[in-house]
């Protein structure tokens, strides 16, 4: 099995760099518009503190995050905002202290979970691995909307190969919630790391393809950019319709990016 050490690490790293962005701001910054209709940084930050927390019940308290998934049952469309919209309402030092305890306590709980864990989630259960890689994705995710809300860009990592990884792993996911029935072939899938590395996922002579950098792959799969806006290339039809529903995230399909130049 392998050592879910790593990625916990960047779990942490791209945490504090997202720390960073919103340590010194002022309550007029936390009140800013983010991409996502109706979120604030606030929100954006409040709906980590909250991920965090349900993460580490899933870690530490089984029953209780069995009670937090009976309220997501009782109210599917409203349970994630409603999170959010609670801890936005904080004040800004607050919601940081939070955001900060409970992200360390939940790296702490990963990294002393024993060997083969499997924790329950909203979706099928999750190793150690799988549940770090989660919160790194949406860490960064929702750091990308925090950013463009304060006119910053981030500069990639190849911290970014947890969200490629993940994103290729979630393929026939995308497929299902969407209705559709998966591919049972594998995909081929090359893609250009920020450091120049190439990381490659499936056979060499899938028939379906897709190429392109590793950024722009993370950001199509959490839909915070628009397929057109990326230089992606796909070659099959089923590699092709899938580059138009990828979602690395669990849930309903989400709603996407607008293109650049369209309203929002």
């Amino acid at each position: 099995m392998a050592d879910p050490t790593p990625v916990i690490d960047d779990l942490c790293a791209e945490s504090e760099e997202l720390d960073l962005l919103v340590a010194e701001l002022t309550a007029e910054q936390w009140a800013l518009a983010t991409p996502a209709p109706g979120w604030t940084i606030a929100h954006q930050i409040a709906h980590l503190a909250w991920t965090d927390h349900s993460s580490l019940l899933a870690v530490t308290d089984q029953d209780a995050f069995s009670r937090e998934v009976e309220k997501a049952l009782a109210a599917p469309g409203d349970f994630v905002d409603n999170g959010a919209e609670e801890g936005a309402g904080k004040p800004p030092g607050q919601l940081l202290a939070d955001w900060r305890t409970g992200r360390k306590a939940l790296a702490e709980a990963l990294r002393t979970a024993p060997d083969g864990a499997r924790f329950p989630w909203y979706g099928p259960p999750m190793s150690t691995a799988s549940m770090a890689t989660a919160r790194l994705m949406e860490t960064w995710a929702h750091g990308l909307d925090v950013a463009d809300a304060l006119g910053v860009a981030r500069t990639p990592t190849d911290r970014l190969s947890h969200i490629a990884r993940l994103g290729v792993r979630t393929r026939d996911y995308s497929f299902g919630v969407h209705g559709l029935t998966p591919p049972f072939e594998e995909f081929r899938i090359e893609l250009t790391a920020p450091s120049g590395e190439l990381w490659i996922y499936g056979p060499e002579d899938a028939v379906g393809r897709v190429t392109g950098p590793a950024l722009d792959f993370c950001l199509l799969v959490t839909q915070r950019a628009h397929r057109g806006d990326l230089a992606l290339h796909a070659e099959g039809p089923d590699a092709d319709r899938w580059l138009d529903i990828a979602q690395a995230f669990a849930g309903p399909p989400g709603d996407g990016r607008p293109p650049k130049g369209a309203a929002r």
